[in-house]
């Protein structure tokens, strides 16, 4: 397994992912709604493999919340550095993510977003989907 390491701007709050799977064979998904729209996001997951959010100052980390209310969007509040969505799982001792390649080290390597569009999915739909398909992951907080 790779271990991806990245963050925000700052260095408040930093990723750590583990996959198997090489950033060039990923397919990064460029959700078609507002939110993501404005924060040109290009999200990258893998269920087999593993994420660890860190963050240093939890005063400076915002969860940003919107539609479903069914993931907190992890956004530093000292850069603006929009860098995962988290769904905590109340069935699971983990929760998990999807990252914004953009905010890891090798965001070269990986290939340009594809449109994804998730309208119609009602809260319990887009939960089994976050459970299927994104990574599971830790959100620590000091």
């Amino acid at each position: 397994m790779a271990e991806l390491k990245g963050g925000c701007h700052c260095g408040n709050i930093s990723l750590q992912y583990t996959t198997d799977m090489a950033p060039e064979d990923t397919v990064p998904r460029a959700c078609q709604c507002g939110f993501c729209r404005k924060h040109n996001t290009s999200a990258v997951s893998d269920p087999e493999g593993e994420a660890v959010i860190t963050v240093r100052d939890g005063s400076s980390l915002s969860r940003y919340q919107f539609g479903l209310k069914a993931a907190d969007f992890l956004i530093c509040r000292e850069c603006g550095v929009y860098v995962a969505a988290f769904m905590s799982d109340p069935n699971d001792a983990h929760g998990f993510a999807t990252l914004m390649s953009v905010t890891l080290d090798d965001r070269a390597r990986f290939p340009q977003p594809q449109p994804a569009v998730y309208e119609g999915e009602d809260e319990a739909g887009r939960r089994q989907r976050r459970r299927e398909r994104w990574t599971p992951a830790r959100l620590e907080v000091s």
